[in-house]
């Protein structure tokens, strides 16, 4: 069964901050701190791009300010902005924030629509969550600092996206049958009979873990035939993402945007049916945000 949904766990991507943000692996500086000081404002910089043509969907297109976010160009680039409090984002109130997890959740969610929203009308870089300039010529030292390899991922990703494909083992349903008891001393072969049910109980998911383990193999494989790019992410702990059964695959593929009604439906054909004790999980399409490959080249601005 393939289930489609929205972005799944938001605090799973790193930021430069280490607390979690909108994507693994995202474009953004090493600190998350642009020569931030002074201002009773400060620029928080979701993203960048090429210059584009139209407007952001109202749906998503709000800012951290409630407000959509500013373009400010810059030498054949465009940072998407928002002026932000610095009594919210300064270096000392931003990480008191940060280790409350409603204010880094709602953040987060923000961060991500806005860049969702980019992703409609052109192909975003995404930056870390919590990056901070100081002014708008802060913003602009961003983009020249980092000018070459923004140029080079944008030329690389235009026209792609992502899409985030995660698969759950869940316990196979029970048919009906009374629970194996312990044996009674007093019923004849009763111990033999209660270590062959317990050792079919093995058997049973052992032949789940070898099912699911071979679903994967295959769905990666195929999948990564039809994309540009594949990226392998670490296994989701169930106490985070809030979902049953147990993450045993979480992967992103690398799309041209033309070509993702296909991929959905590979996808769909490879997803097992309900009930088989398997779950497939089809999210997007996002802004590449596994892919930008030079995340930990940053410096500061």
């Amino acid at each position: 069964m393939t289930d489609m949904t929205g972005d799944p766990n938001l605090p799973n991507r790193t930021s430069s901050t280490g607390q979690g943000g909108p994507g693994p692996g995202p474009l953004g500086p090493d600190e998350t701190f642009q020569d931030v000081s002074g201002p009773a404002e400060l620029r928080y910089v979701y993203a960048v791009t090429r210059p584009f043509e139209g407007v952001l969907p109202e749906e998503g297109g709000r800012g951290l300010d409630g407000e959509p976010p500013r373009l400010l160009h810059h030498e054949g680039l465009v940072a998407v902005v928002s002026p932000v409090p610095a009594a919210d984002f300064d270096e000392a109130p931003l990480k008191a924030h940060l280790e409350d997890l409603d204010w880094l959740a709602g953040t987060a969610r923000t961060h991500q629509a806005v860049v969702t929203a980019l992703t409609a009308v052109t192909t975003p870089l995404p930056l870390r969550l919590a990056t901070l300039c100081r002014d708008d010529d802060g913003v602009r030292r961003l983009l020249e600092d980092g000018r070459a390899r923004f140029v080079r991922a944008l030329e690389r990703l235009d026209g792609r996206v992502e899409w985030g494909v995660k698969v759950y083992a869940e316990a196979a349903p029970k048919k009906a049958a009374a629970p194996v008891a312990p044996p009674s001393p007093d019923k004849p072969g009763a111990g033999r009979s209660y270590l062959q049910q317990r050792l079919a109980q093995k058997r049973s998911r052992e032949t789940e873990s070898r099912n699911a383990d071979a679903l994967c193999r295959t769905l990666h494989t195929e999948l990564s035939q039809k994309a540009e790019a594949a990226q392998l992410h670490r296994l989701q702990d169930g106490r985070i993402s809030g979902r049953t059964g147990q993450n045993v695959l979480n992967a992103a593929y690398l799309v041209p945007r033309a070509d993702s009604e296909a991929f959905v439906e590979q996808v769909q054909a490879l997803s097992p049916e309900e009930g088989g004790g398997v779950t497939v999980e089809l999210t997007g399409p996002w802004a590449p945000y596994s892919f930008t490959g030079i995340g930990d080249e940053e410096g500061t601005a």
